[in-house]
């Protein structure tokens, strides 16, 4: 009951907004009465932030499977190249995590957002062993990973809102412009 009310809330987040989904939208959605609802979550935001812890957890899965590379910018790369399978594989919970608006309420009120920082640390840490190996020796460790996040962001944020369909880009094409995209990174990596 608890996986069936996540998998509606998140689709109706998505197709509807978070504002326009309510708890008795989604029970509606599911048949079943708001009431049996309340006995899982507490409200429409603990749905949301739970999707979102969910998505995390995913998230920092996928990019600690490359850590065992040993050289720091191959390391890098496939740090980013592991982000971005995520978003493609995951678009929904990619959605819920940087697009739909919300879940900032909560993570300002709480003065927390250990999910999303476990992953966000992860990139600074392989950031700074480049750094330790002599890359990237005039800059700061902060700066370059949301550089890099920022980029590899954009790239997922644009695939999955469909705003390179007017690019009329095929899978391979694309493919290549990703690939394209990590070798100019590499290559500023110096």
């Amino acid at each position: 009951m608890r996986r069936l009310i996540l998998d509606t809330a998140m689709k109706l987040f998505i197709e509807e907004g978070y504002d326009a989904v309510s708890m008795r939208k989604i029970a509606s959605r599911i048949e079943y009465s708001p009431a049996s609802i309340y006995t899982y979550f507490a409200d429409k935001q603990d749905i949301f932030f739970e999707l979102h812890n969910e998505g995390f957890t995913k998230l920092f899965r996928k990019q600690t499977d490359v850590q065992g590379i040993l050289d720091p910018v191959q390391r890098l790369l496939s740090h980013g190249r592991a982000y971005l399978e995520f978003a493609f594989e995951n678009p929904q919970y990619y959605d819920i995590m940087f697009i739909v608006r919300h879940p900032g309420e909560r993570i300002i009120k709480d003065n927390t957002w250990e999910c999303g920082m476990r992953s966000y640390d992860l990139l600074k840490r392989n950031v700074s062993e480049c750094k330790n190996a002599g890359y990237f020796t005039n800059e700061e460790v902060d700066a370059v990973a949301f550089i890099l996040w920022s980029t590899v962001h954009g790239i997922a944020s644009l695939h999955i809102r469909q705003r390179l369909a007017i690019m009329e880009l095929n899978k391979d094409y694309f493919t290549n412009l990703i690939e394209n995209t990590l070798k100019l990174i590499r290559n500023l990596i110096r």
